[in-house]
């Protein structure tokens, strides 16, 4: 079977084999309802608190602020519808470049009287934080971008949404197990995780949640994670999450410093070939490079690339479907011609220095395959 080399770890990251080992009997001899009074319920519930625990210990937050979900894209509505209903329609501000899955919801409210505020970004895709006015009482920015893998100043952010007497919710997918979270250092009301970034099962995420800060469930019923989140739990994933987490932070010093070694290798590459690397002057992700070759279309070099057998990303997978630019690249000023020539790059764990030098060297063939097709046709 033809196995490109992978390099979309901002989309998803391989389940990691001592993940997988302990879900597996979660996925067997063990399956209990941890809402049941019995000995197999009570194990159930004791390996849900291990996790929690374990989600806990990785952000520097307390198990009881752990909410899990069904992954980011609910954690993130959670907070954002939930925070809404209890509070008066006012004002909600998200940052420029927020993932979908904040932006819709934020959009969404405004159809019951909220107003929508934008923070925007500068040329590297740092947000703009002094642009807060103060005026919303509810705020979200992502820790980490995930196109760019540009990182944002929360804390400060942080500061002056609670001198206002708001809440700010921040994004952290992307951050977490890439470099160090901490939901106390950062000051925020709330936190998105999701485990399939770090080695854990795709379906699982979490809502850190400040106890002051008041939600409406999305999903009534039995009351489940404080009332926040009814449903019979899935061990499995809840499971791998924690231990994900536990790995991932135990290796974080080590893959800050090779992840970075990868990244720097794919800049050469790109610089030799005169291409742009989007936010290259801003605090990034180590493993993130997001790059575009003038004239070549992104979404045609991504395929190229596929079929020399490397799997890499034209932009977000979550809205790889849309013909138009980046939004995070508009939202930068980045020219539309350029930003359709956007590719992202994306290292992890297994990722090696050979499987980075032996993409550049792809990346230079097809690079120069697609500018001599360009020649010729315009000859």
């Amino acid at each position: 079977m033809f196995a490109p080399v992978y390099l979309d770890y901002n989309a998803s990251a391989p389940l990691d084999d001592a993940v997988r080992e302990a879900m597996l009997p979660w996925l067997g001899t063990r399956f209990g309802n941890a809402s049941s009074r019995h000995e197999y319920g009570r194990a159930a519930r004791r390996a849900i608190d291990e996790a929690r625990a374990q989600v806990a210990a990785a952000v520097n937050a307390h198990p009881t602020e752990v909410v899990f979900t069904s992954g980011g894209s609910e954690a993130n509505n959670l907070f954002v519808k939930g925070a809404a209903a209890r509070l008066k329609p006012g004002a909600i501000a998200v940052s420029a470049i927020e993932h979908p899955c904040v932006r819709e919801p934020a959009r969404q409210l405004v159809r019951s009287g909220w107003t929508l505020q934008e923070l925007p970004v500068d040329a590297q895709g740092r947000v703009r934080v002094e642009a807060y006015d103060g005026q919303a009482m509810l705020v979200s920015m992502m820790r980490a971008n995930n196109e760019t893998g540009v990182l944002q100043d929360v804390a400060a952010l942080a500061e002056s949404v609670r001198r206002a007497g708001g809440w700010l919710h921040s994004d952290a997918v992307q951050a977490l197990g890439k470099v160090g979270v901490d939901f106390r250092a950062l000051g925020v009301s709330a936190m998105t995780l999701s485990a399939h970034k770090i080695g854990g099962p795709q379906g699982a995420g979490a809502l850190i949640l400040d106890k002051r800060v008041d939600l409406e469930p999305l999903i009534a019923g039995g009351g489940h994670e404080r009332g926040l989140r009814s449903g019979t739990e899935n061990i499995a994933a809840i499971v791998g999450f924690g231990h994900a987490c536990e790995r991932a932070v135990a290796a974080l010093d080590t893959h800050l410093v090779e992840l970075k070694a990868l990244r720097e290798r794919i800049e050469r590459c790109v610089a030799a070939l005169g291409g742009t690397v989007f936010g290259d002057r801003a605090e990034r992700l180590p493993n993130t490079c997001y790059f575009a070759l003038d004239r070549i279309d992104g979404e045609t070099l991504v395929g190229k690339l596929d079929r020399a057998g490397f799997a890499v990303a034209s932009g977000a997978a979550c809205s790889s479907a849309s013909p138009e630019p980046s939004r995070t690249l508009m939202a930068m000023g980045v020219a539309p011609e350029l930003a359709r020539g956007a590719v992202r790059v994306s290292t992890g764990a297994a990722t090696g220095m050979q499987d980075v030098d032996d993409f550049c060297s792809a990346l230079a063939q097809v690079t120069d395959e697609l500018r001599s097709l360009r020649a010729m046709a315009a000859a």
